[in-house]
């Protein structure tokens, strides 16, 4: 096979793989989990941003100061962003009538008080960013050679499994069915399709964005994590439920740790 086969092959098998094996453990979990999950979801996010993304970022960058700029320049982005989504929102509903906005605020009660959507948004925006990037280490990996290629998308793949399932538990956080986050975060992975045939046919243009793609991945992360998830934990004050959610939180940064560890051969 031609090393354009192998990145192809390579690319979509990680994509579709990931997102089945994730979908999978995250629909398997009953509705009443959910709430708790996303403290996992919580702590995969900042595990895979502080852990993985950002300490490759940095390693790899010329200029430190203008990776941390970029996260930070994306976290205002994200911030804006979210406004736009607000906005729309507000806006579409001052049509609606007071019968409608009840039937909202039940829905959203008995669904553990979703965001309508906003933070989903956001991070099927990053995810598209981080998928592209591993695309395009999964196709200079096999420009290099196909045995590099091949442990280099192993890695891909053992990495993304966490933090799909951190993304889809969000995605049902935020409202969405689980058809249309299996649908959502099925195409955001395709995004690794793009990165690795982008990066066969221009890898020295596409290797000047890596930094900055990997940035705005991490700024998503870290925004929805400290912005969206974080509050929503605040509503249960009692010391009983915050140790459970610290411990959540510490078991999804756990898990990203141990599936770093296992991607690096550690």
């Amino acid at each position: 096979m031609s090393t354009l086969g192998y990145i192809i092959l390579a690319s979509l098998v990680g994509a579709v793989l990931s997102i089945v094996c994730a979908a999978a453990l995250s629909f398997a979990a009953p509705q009443r989990w959910i709430g708790a999950l996303v403290s996992v979801a919580i702590g995969a996010l900042l595990g895979a941003a502080f852990l993985e993304i950002l300490p490759h970022a940095f390693e790899a960058a010329g200029d430190v100061h203008a990776v941390a700029a970029t996260v930070l320049g994306g976290i205002l982005v994200f911030f804006l962003l979210e406004k736009l989504v607000l906005w729309r929102h507000f806006h579409i509903g001052d049509d609606e009538s007071p019968a409608a906005g009840t039937r909202d605020r039940a829905h959203a009660s008995a669904h553990g008080g979703h965001d309508h959507g906003r933070s989903g948004t956001l991070i099927l925006i990053g995810d598209s960013f981080h998928n592209f990037v591993d695309g395009v280490l999964i196709a200079a990996a096999f420009i290099e050679s196909p045995a590099l290629g091949a442990v280099t998308a192993t890695a891909v793949i053992a990495h993304e499994i966490p933090q799909e399932v951190g993304d889809f538990l969000i995605l049902l956080h935020s409202g969405f069915s689980r058809t249309r986050a299996f649908v959502l975060n099925l195409a955001t992975s395709l995004a690794m399709f793009v990165g690795a045939l982008g990066a066969y046919f221009a890898l020295q243009q596409l290797q000047g964005w890596i930094n900055t793609l990997l940035a705005l991945a991490a700024a998503s992360m870290i925004y929805v994590a400290v912005a969206d998830l974080i509050p929503s934990l605040h509503r249960r004050t009692e010391l009983r439920a915050t140790a459970q959610q610290v411990l959540l939180i510490g078991l999804g940064v756990l898990m990203i740790w141990l599936a770093g560890e296992l991607a690096h051969g550690g």
